[in-house]
């Protein structure tokens, strides 16, 4: 639930302070508001942990992709819309429909539509 290990302090100590107990079945740690030093260091060991082996995780991704690339396996996400589809939306959207409205109809995210807009046009 936590992002960070501040993010994990500062959970605990909102739910603590509204009664909630938290208990840490697999370590044996509860927290109720009245917690002890030892409970304290042990929160921040765990999290501290966590918080380790997530970016260690993002690193090896991250590298893992670049030697993908190099090796031409990675391609990213397969595009939503063919061609024929992109130049019909920056038609329409040219036009001055509504890109509630087109983004709706293509099945895609406002987001994505203003990707397919922002980028050159298709060749």
């Amino acid at each position: 639930m936590a992002r960070n290990l501040d993010d994990l302090r500062r959970l605990v100590q909102t739910l603590t302070k509204r009664g909630i107990r938290i208990e840490f079945v697999k370590e044996c740690l509860s927290f109720t508001g009245e917690d002890s030093p030892m409970a304290n260091l042990l929160l921040s060991v765990m999290g501290a942990f966590a918080e380790f082996e997530r970016a260690l995780i993002g690193e090896r991704q991250r590298e893992g992709i670049a030697l993908a690339k190099q090796r031409g396996v990675y391609r990213g996400r397969k595009k939503t819309l063919v061609n024929d589809q992109v130049v019909e939306l920056r038609r329409r959207a040219g036009a001055g429909e509504p890109k509630a409205t087109l983004a709706r109809e293509f099945g895609i995210s406002r987001e994505t539509l203003y990707q397919y807009l922002k980028v050159a046009p298709v060749a």
